[in-house]
């Protein structure tokens, strides 16, 4: 269903797309490119040489210019472009303009109509507005079948809190699969498989028993926390960043402390599976971002620019 006129809308990224494994941004870029379109909007990507995207009508730009601060983009732009939305920080004369940071950092001199990934980053960093991510459910297998492995997935740096995951795994007596970049020893009770993506990701995420997000940081947003929802995985996970707005009672539990997390996590096996897929039905979908991003697009313009809360 179209809620608004069709647009015309272009989208700015500076890398290819999509991408295989790791790579939360393109990802999101791709699926806010689809959304658009089945929304019933034009939408024109303007991204590395290469890109396959279906849904968007594809410009390249080189990667190195296109990512410098001096890049100007409107030689690349169709004529009649109503809005663009950039995923690095940008300002262009004379078109309608937003951009979302997907990074922490928080500086002075940013341009205007920054849109965030959440009321927290919101919070942290100054937007004018926040957009949760998206994703598109048919790209996952959801399962209410649950196999005997917690999973931990994701980078293993010390910020994601991989050792929570460990240590509160063993302590609660389940076995965890580590799906991350590098692969250390750990005692029984422990795999680790490396890098994962395809198939063999969508398998982990639909068989666990448990998400471990024990975070020690404050993520902007987690998408890996609506991929396992998505899956019918609950999450467990810390109460930092964007979790709380993600993660509720009905689709996992959160804590401030390994040792809350550790009592936390008997009354993971009572959640419903398709509960936990409902709630990213009906909030974190790439059409449900499409739509929250198209009253933005309106905003910026309207009047140029988006009203700080």
């Amino acid at each position: 269903m179209i809620l608004c006129p069709p647009m015309r809308i272009a989208l700015l990224y500076h890398g290819r797309l999509p991408v295989e494994r790791y790579g939360g941004t393109e990802r999101v870029v791709v699926w806010l490119a689809r959304g658009l379109a089945e929304l019933g909007h034009e939408v024109t990507l303007l991204a590395g040489p290469g890109s396959r995207v279906p849904e968007a009508r594809l410009v390249p730009v080189d990667p190195f210019q296109a990512e410098h601060v001096d890049f100007d983009p409107r030689p690349f732009l169709p004529p009649g472009i109503d809005v663009l939305h950039a995923h690095r920080p940008i300002a262009v004369p004379g078109v309608p303009t937003l951009w979302t940071l997907h990074g922490t950092a928080n500086r002075a001199d940013y341009p205007p109509n920054m849109v965030c990934l959440s009321a927290d980053h919101m919070k942290r960093s100054g937007g004018a507005a926040f957009v949760h991510n998206g994703l598109d459910p048919a790209e996952y297998r959801f399962s209410a079948l649950k196999q005997d492995f917690d999973l931990f997935l994701g980078r293993l740096h010390s910020a994601k809190g991989w050792q929570w995951a460990v240590e509160g795994a063993r302590r609660s007596g389940k076995k965890l699969i580590v799906a991350g970049g590098w692969r250390p020893v750990f005692r029984r009770g422990v795999r680790v498989v490396g890098t994962v993506g395809g198939e063999r990701k969508r398998d982990l995420l639909a068989g666990a028993a448990c998400l471990w997000m024990p975070a020690r940081w404050d993520e902007p947003f987690g998408l890996t926390t609506i991929e396992a929802m998505v899956s019918g995985t609950p999450v467990l996970g810390t109460r930092r960043g964007a979790l709380p707005e993600i993660v509720t009672t009905e689709s996992g539990a959160l804590g401030d402390t390994l040792d809350e997390l550790i009592a936390a996590r008997p009354s993971i096996a009572g959640i419903d599976p398709e509960g936990c897929r409902a709630r990213v039905l009906e909030r974190f979908t790439h059409r449900v971002m499409a739509e929250r991003y198209l009253e933005l697009y309106r905003q910026v313009i309207e009047t140029g620019s988006l009203s700080s809360p």
